[in-house]
């Protein structure tokens, strides 16, 4: 049984990517056209984190899948690093962090919205 393209690594790491922009930015302007800016900019904040641990698993699996382990070292002490960086952002700012935390789940909201893509696409 041969696997159809669209449902191939690649494309759904590219649709992961996409879906997350999408909800980046609609949730960013809600966030700040209902709890003002505070809330967009901590949305958007959480939104970023979640990009960037998006573009490590993904750099670290795409480095497996080539029988390399670059990245490893990244990918184990990322919950550190982003961890750091949040305590910095809100301690020395004032953005909100609920939406903060919000837009941390981003990344898990898109993995969603492909997996229905994918179950969808499969029944066809």
């Amino acid at each position: 049984m041969r696997i159809p393209d669209d449902l191939s690594y690649g494309r759904a790491a590219a649709r992961i990517a996409r879906i997350m922009a999408a909800i980046a930015a609609l949730g960013t302007v809600v966030a700040f056209a209902l709890h003002g800016w505070k809330s967009g900019a901590g949305f958007l904040v959480g939104s970023a984190i979640s990009g960037l641990n998006f573009h490590w698993i993904k750099g670290v699996v795409d480095a497996m899948a080539g029988g390399r382990r670059r990245g490893t070292v990244i990918l184990a002490f990322r919950y550190l690093i982003l961890g750091g960086a949040a305590y910095v952002i809100l301690r020395v700012s004032s953005i909100s962090l609920p939406a903060v935390l919000a837009g941390i789940f981003v990344f898990t909201a898109a993995v969603f919205v492909e997996v229905a893509f994918e179950i969808a696409y499969a029944r066809k």
